[in-house]
């Protein structure tokens, strides 16, 4: 069965401008529509270009956006070896981290002499801070399906995976709807669109590991196995899946496919830099003021991002770090604020782009504490399998945990470094590997606030480290008594209208006398 996807287009658009003429919230010229907003200004949507503004749950409104046009131009205008062309010479490389130019996964997996070849999807997204992925399944599921489609073609598989968190139910259920979809406008399954090509796609969802959302683990989760890395003796577009070529690209990456084969590579090459070509997503978090995901061309500074898409820090306070790439991503001080987004500006200073990640820090954190909270999520979800990782990455935490107690020294900050970095050289796979990037970039970059963690008075500058805080009471206090009446352990005492004190042998440390003192009389001392 040929669709008639022109006809559906016309019906489809006509059903979306007729939903939102009336919104405020949308700027229509012609067939060209924008969210509207100072948030939107300066963000250059490709991959989120149907976010927001189409129904995710109606197949024709994404027809009517252009939908599975793409797909319709790979099967009958396009040869297998000119779509890997295309997408080769537009640049696009794997949003999930480590930057993989997409064009020579799809042609290795081409290639290969092998009747049985997969898609994968990694909609695995664990980073925390991070809700690219699951903003793009959504909002828009018809494109990660068609992306797949064209792939499938390409490459010469008939079968693939979306391998997806079941926290993420919402998703999971938008997928199951567009899959129904697609497959009763035979966009899907046998012989679609009256062609020879059949490509079938199955949900896996996975149960929340953040170790399969690296890829070999992801295809042993698939497999019905403990979600472990394999070594790398072949590349998974040799060997993947049940011992199969497998191409495994992630959602971003993904949502990009439709739109440069049907623009072409220089529409996608229009943005970004000659390098790092098109956009990138990140997830916006932590202390700015507008905070949610933002698309820009690649190459962008974190300083746009922060100031002028952000609108600069909560509370008007100073910043001080962005940490990018999630877990296995590095701190970057303000004075790097220029640094351009891209791969190999982030790589120069010590940090990933990773999935996308983008956690703004103001005056008030601690960058060791910072380190020591991404560290103990990478303990929490080591899969254990390879010794440098399972216990290199305990003892670091031990350290850190010396270190933000006041009982760390400088030999304990040489070790600190000393071990971080074996982990990086032994660990067997690339999330083991990146697992001490916080610690060594907050070393390499704060190193004068873990100095004041294990040297002199030992405090720490920002007093967010409990062990380290010494709250006392100044000349300001009155006496009025609110402090003592509100501490939780009766650490203050003080007769009425003289100041008062606080017993540090049974202070708790919890700042509810300083948060409670209405003329600021306690300090951090």
């Amino acid at each position: 069965m040929k669709v008639d996807l022109k006809n559906i287009k016309e019906k489809g658009f006509a059903k979306l401008i007729s939903r939102i003429k009336d919104d405020d919230s949308f700027d229509i010229n012609g067939e060209d529509i924008r969210l509207r907003g100072d948030f939107y200004e300066k963000q250059v949507r490709l991959v989120l270009r149907n976010c927001g503004i189409i129904n995710p749950a109606d197949i024709e409104e994404y027809i009517g956006r252009d939908g599975y046009f793409a797909l319709a131009k790979a099967l009958f205008e396009m040869d297998r070896k000119e779509i890997i062309q295309v997408i080769t010479d537009s640049g696009l490389r794997g949003r999930g981290g480590a930057g993989f130019p997409a064009g020579r996964k799809w042609d290795t997996a081409f290639r290969q002499d092998n009747p049985t070849k997969y898609i994968i999807c990694n909609a695995d997204e664990g980073d925390p801070g991070a809700f690219m992925d699951r903003s793009v399944l959504e909002y828009d599921p018809h494109s990660i399906l068609e992306a797949m489609a064209i792939a499938g073609y390409a490459v010469g598989a008939n079968k693939g995976f979306i391998y997806v968190r079941a926290e993420y139910p919402k998703a999971v259920k938008a997928l199951d709807i567009a899959i129904k979809a697609a497959k009763d406008l035979n966009l899907l399954g046998e012989n679609i669109m009256g062609t020879d090509f059949s490509f079938d796609i199955e949900l896996r969802l996975g149960a929340g590991a953040f170790v399969c959302g690296e890829g070999t683990a992801l295809m042993e989760s698939i497999e019905g196995k403990r979600g472990q890395p394999r070594n790398k003796e072949y590349r998974t577009t040799v060997r993947g899946l049940r011992g199969k070529p497998t191409v495994i690209n992630n959602v971003e990456t993904l949502a990009n496919v439709a739109q440069i084969i049907l623009r072409g590579a220089d529409y996608f090459r229009a943005y970004g830099t000659e390098k790092s070509p098109g956009t990138k997503v990140f997830a916006l978090s932590g202390k700015v003021k507008n905070s949610g995901l933002v698309e820009v061309a690649m190459g962008t500074p974190i300083r746009t991002i922060v100031y002028d898409i952000g609108c600069g820090i909560t509370g008007d306070r100073e910043a001080k770090a962005v940490q990018t790439g999630g877990p296995s991503g590095g701190c970057i001080p303000k004075r790097l604020f220029d640094t351009a987004c891209d791969f190999e500006s982030l790589k120069a200073i010590g940090s990933i782009m990773g999935s996308g990640g983008m956690v703004v820090m103001d005056e008030t954190d601690c960058m060791v504490d910072v380190a020591r909270f991404f560290l103990e999520f990478s303990c929490d979800e080591s899969c254990g399998k390879c010794t440098p990782c399972r216990i290199g990455n305990k003892r670091l935490l031990e350290m850190l945990d010396l270190v933000t107690s006041g009982k760390g020294s400088i030999e304990t900050l040489d070790k600190l470094k000393e071990l971080s970095e074996i982990i990086s050289d032994a660990s067997l796979c690339g999330l083991g590997q990146a697992s001490p990037n916080p610690v060594l970039s907050t070393l390499h970059y704060f190193y004068d606030e873990y100095l004041a963690h294990v040297t002199g008075h030992k405090t720490c500058p920002a007093g967010r480290c409990k062990d380290l805080l010494n709250y006392q009471i100044t000349d300001k206090c009155i006496g009025c008594g609110k402090c003592a009446r509100l501490c939780p352990v009766g650490a203050i005492s003080g007769e009425k209208k003289t100041k008062h004190l606080i017993n540090q042998d049974v202070c708790i440390k919890c700042g509810t006398c300083m948060a409670s003192c209405p003329v600021s009389a306690i300090s951090l001392g």
